[in-house]
């Protein structure tokens, strides 16, 4: 890898996020399809929010979890990027415009851990056991990238395209839904504009965050308690204007909101 040209990317990540202003895909500097290099992006940017002692990690996002959005990137597997303290947003409270970067909205099954995930032979068992609860949760996904102009590694090193999330407030065992089964619908103001159900994420939810947790542990970096995990897109998601007002209603989960204010 060209370390220079790894921070130059991330440089230029890192004042569009500061500036508001999107900037070029990263892909000239780092190429398009280069997953070390994408990564290696995205931690740079990673450890400079963390410098800031009042923001902590919350958690982690999986992205690309639909079959379609893969192929579009010519990828088998998804990716994943960071969640921060400041990136959550009540259910119903306004979001302030500024505050988003190209916003689209998505309906996902957040998974809240109240057991570490760590060592390297992790199975569907030992992540069920150390699931605490549920939550249905919308994620604003953002792309500092001008116009979503993105590839594989533009995405990665853009934390995946992290933005802003939304957890609801009405907590369930796995047990008490079915995360293949579970269908979604998504509204804005008021009209359905995104539906999708769990198996739309590789299948279930489930399968995306076990994924996610053999990548974490095998980085060094295992999922522990408290951390949130959103697990991919239920469905399509929606391009998102100010004003707009969004619900995401998930069969067994309940529903949960995200209120964009004007200019």
């Amino acid at each position: 890898m060209d370390r220079a040209k790894i921070e130059e990317a991330a440089d230029r990540l890192w004042t569009a996020a500061r500036s508001g202003i999107p900037c070029a895909p990263v892909r000239d500097l780092i190429g398009a399809d280069d997953v070390e290099a994408a990564y290696a992006v995205q931690e740079i940017n990673t450890r400079r929010l963390l410098g800031d002692e009042e923001r902590v990690l919350s958690g982690r996002k999986i992205g690309l979890t639909a079959k379609s959005v893969q192929a579009q990137l010519g990828v088998d597997q998804p990716d994943f990027g960071m969640l921060f303290d400041d990136m959550e947003v009540l259910d119903g409270e306004e979001i302030a415009w500024d505050r988003c970067h190209q916003p689209k909205v998505e309906a996902e099954v957040a998974f809240v851990m109240a057991a570490p995930l760590s060592g390297g032979h992790i199975q569907m068992v030992d992540l069920l056991a150390s699931i605490g609860f549920v939550l249905p949760a919308i994620e604003i996904v953002g792309s500092r990238i001008a116009g979503w102009d993105i590839r594989l590694a533009d995405t990665i090193a853009d934390n995946a395209s992290s933005g802003l999330y939304v957890l609801g407030q009405t907590p369930r065992r796995t047990g008490d839904f079915d995360p293949r089964l579970c269908g979604m619908v998504l509204t804005k103001n008021g009209e359905p504009v995104s539906t999708g159900a769990g198996a739309a994420c590789m299948g279930s939810p489930l399968n995306a965050t076990l994924w996610l947790a053999r990548t974490m542990a095998k980085a060094g970096q295992p999922l522990g308690p408290g951390d949130v995990v959103l697990s991919g897109a239920l469905g399509p998601m929606v391009d998102a204007a100010p004003g707009d007002v969004f619900e995401a209603r998930i069969n067994g989960l309940g529903s949960v909101r995200a209120a964009f204010g004007k200019i």
